[in-house]
Order: structure tokens, then sequence, then C-alpha cells
């Protein structure tokens, strides 16, 4: 049986991705020691979380031994203080908060990856023969000529977004903390890095879909320097992450199997998949059908595609500290639910 929480059956995605508010927590049964005859699965109006719009929308969860309930979040924090009240037994969100939760001791693992490498480091098209030719150096020059250092705009400091976009600066010998070329501002949501871009208010992002498939439909001269393939291949975004006792039941695999369902409808049925788009978060079906072109669309559920990858994030998280030491594959992951598959 499945029993749909949300307000509304369609939203503005990019109004939606940029929201701070959560909707009303439902009692569920993961964290009170009783039954597992309901799911509450917390998730967010991002396109990383696209297996549960397909799910949702094709009825995948009646084949589910339980009743499955959504709730949605605009952001991971949120989620982390619902999986910590015991009001959720799947949480749909980042890699990041999902450790947090970890760290924190909520008794869960990640135990699926709803997407990989769907980052990419965009930047001003004037900038791209610089940097090509000069590589770090190439923010130095920037600022040279430009008067101002050159300004990245992307989610608050130990996002996934952000991550990668450091990751990749410490790559190429930039430290954006001592280095007076470049800049990072923190925004709030992907509606506000879009507008940000369109107003010429920064310079370059770290971002995922569908902000790069509206720039490049905007005729924007911000675009794709680099793809998170190959800043970091196998880097993590959206993860599924269960309650032990989701875990310790036979619901794990069966909601897994609905998951890799989900994800295998996504690559075979895209015009479909950009329907579901359009009634679960909202963005235009043109727009939606485009993005899934993307090479930032690679929706997966094999967790083992991004363990090594996570450790990055891990390290990154540690140093924010965000969490208080790097957390091992083991204590992120549980493959076993998907190797069992």
């Amino acid at each position: 049986m499945y029993e749909s929480t949300r307000t509304a059956s369609r939203r503005s995605f990019l109004a939606a991705a940029g929201g701070t508010a959560t909707v009303g927590l439902a009692g569920c049964l993961g964290g009170g020691g009783g039954g597992l005859d309901e799911l509450t699965v917390a998730h967010m109006p991002i396109y990383p979380d696209l297996q549960w719009y397909v799910m949702e929308g094709e009825g995948y969860f009646s084949e589910i031994d339980a009743e499955v309930s959504g709730q949605e979040f605009g952001n991971g924090p949120a989620i982390v203080q619902a999986l910590g009240g015991g009001d959720i037994d799947v949480a749909m969100f980042g890699i990041v908060p999902a450790m947090i939760a970890i760290d924190n001791g909520i008794p869960a693992r990640v135990t699926a990856a709803n997407i990989r490498e769907p980052m990419g480091i965009m930047a001003e098209s004037s900038f791209h023969e610089t940097f090509e030719q000069q590589g770090g150096d190439a923010f130095a020059t920037w600022e040279a000529e430009q008067g101002e250092p050159f300004t990245f705009g992307t989610f608050p400091q130990g996002s996934v977004p952000d991550v990668l976009l450091r990751y990749w600066l410490r790559d190429v010998g930039v430290d954006p903390e001592s280095n007076d070329s470049v800049e990072i501002i923190e925004i709030s949501g992907a509606s506000s890095v879009w507008q940000a871009i369109a107003n010429d208010e920064i310079d370059g992002t770290s971002i995922m879909e569908p902000v790069p498939t509206i720039a490049q439909a905007e005729g924007s001269s911000v675009t794709m320097l680099r793809t998170a393939a190959e800043v970091l291949p196998g880097q993590p975004a959206a993860v599924t992450l269960m309650s032990d006792a989701v875990r310790d039941s036979p619901l794990a695999a069966q909601f897994l199997e609905q998951h890799v369902r989900a994800t295998e409808f996504i690559g075979e049925e895209p015009d479909a998949t950009a329907e579901h788009v359009n009634e679960g978060i909202g963005m235009p079906v043109d727009r939606a059908r485009n993005a899934l072109d993307s090479p930032l669309s690679n929706f997966i559920t094999d967790p083992n595609e991004i363990t090594d990858a996570t450790q990055v994030f891990s390290e990154f998280a540690a140093g924010n500290d965000q969490i208080d030491e790097q957390l091992s594959t083991d204590e992120i992951f549980d493959l076993e639910v998907y190797d069992s598959l």
C-alpha cells in the first residue's frame, strides 16, 4: 500500500530546491521498536533523488510489504534531525548529512547510491582557455585582468557541491583559504545559484542538474569546465540510508529492488521519466528530458560504485568539524543488502 503525504503534486523545482521549510512529520515505527508495517521515507525535491519520484509515479511501492509514506524536506540537516527523533526509517539525501547522522550515533547505514558523479564545475567561458593553458595560475591571471578575484558561488561549506569544488581546487594547486585570487561564497539552493549566474554575480559554480541544462538553454556564458567524472571518479552525492531496524528486516531488500527498478526505468524510459520529474518536482518536461541526457545524469543503485570516493568526503567532513573523525567505509555503508539482491 502506498500513501503520499506531499502537500502538492506539482512544485517549482528550483523554488523547492532552494527552500528550507519541512513538512510535518508523521510517526513511524522504525525508531520505536514496534513491527515494521510501515516505512516513512524522507526525500528532497532534487534531481539526485529522482528514484523516489519514479517509484512513486510508477506505483512500485505496492511491491513492498509495508505502507510507504513520503516526507519531503527542504534540506539535509532537517532530515538528520528527524532521523534523530526516530521519525524516519529511510532517508534519500546527501552523503555528507548521511555521515553526520551516523557520526551522531543514529543507528543507520547507507545501503544504496542514487547517483554518481552528478556535479559539474562551471566557469565563465572566457576563463576556460586560460585555465587549460595555465592551470591553477589562471585565477591570478583572471584577477589581474578583471581587477577582482574569481568568485565561485555554491552550496554552503561542507555540502557535496562545496566539497567537490574544494577538492578540485586543491588538486590544481589552489588553496581558497589563502589564495586571494579565488573567492567562494555560500548560496543556498539551486534556484539561487542559477539567479546568481543569470545576474552575473558569480564567475563559476559547482552544481548539479538542472542548473547546467538551464544555463545552456538560456545561453549563459557560464559553461561546463569539468565534470565530476573528470575531477573525482565515483563522486557520491545523494544516497539511500536505512535505519538498523529496516536493514534487519526483509523490507530493506524489497525497497532496494524497487530502487533498482526505478534506476533501470530512468535509463530505459527517459521520456516517461521526464514526466515524473515534472509531476514530482515541477521541472518543465522539455528541460527535464534534456537534463537526462546530461553527462551528470548517472543514476545508479549499487553503493559499491561510490565507496572509494566517499572517503574524500569523509575526510573533508572531518576537516570541517562536521563529524568527529573520518568515518571508514564499514561505518558508513551496509553493502550486504544490495549485494544480496
